[in-house]
């Protein structure tokens, strides 16, 4: 028969595991956040994320990361509310370290993973037989694609050539 003495410490054992549990699950920076220009949506830690994964999800090295960090925010940030609320979903479970080894399969930190390491990420999440990991990689890549192909600074590089007429009625 449990006493009552049995039962308040099983209480307090409980709550101390609990506590710990919500601690460890709780996204956790482990880099030095940079300093961040007036980004309205993603957090350091995001924008972390971002630098990291969207040189290897483009393919090209070299790019003005800080510019597609800008231009996913500002992507983000003219999202409808619940999508934005998703996507901080997906943030906070990219940022805590136990679902970015266990989920993303990212042994270190964003900031220092290697490239084999972020394409395999990528990879596994793009053909996962769970439709939530797919969805997560199409936002992912959709998000960077989009920051990079709508900055003029890629243009160039693609041999885009602005139409006259049209680049004359943008400010």
């Amino acid at each position: 028969m449990l006493t009552r003495r049995q039962l308040i410490k099983t209480g307090m054992a409980g709550s101390v595991v609990l506590l710990a549990a919500g601690l460890l699950a709780t996204p956790q920076a482990d880099w030095p956040a940079h300093a961040e220009p007036a980004l309205h949506f993603l957090q350091p830690v995001d924008a972390q994320i971002i630098r990291s994964i969207a040189p290897v999800m483009l393919g090209l090295p070299g790019l003005p990361v800080n510019d597609i960090v800008r231009g996913v925010d500002v992507a983000i940030s003219n999202l409808l509310p619940a999508i934005q609320q998703e996507l901080r979903q997906l943030f906070d479970l990219l940022a805590n370290r136990w679902a970015r080894r266990w989920l993303a399969g990212v042994r270190k930190p964003w900031a220092q993973a290697t490239d084999s390491e972020l394409t395999a990420f990528l990879r596994s999440w793009q053909h996962s037989p769970l439709l939530l990991l797919r969805s997560a990689y199409q936002a992912l890549h959709a998000l960077i694609n989009a920051a990079w192909f709508g900055n003029p600074a890629s243009w160039s590089a693609m041999g885009y050539q602005q139409p006259p007429q049209i680049m004359s009625l943008l400010p």
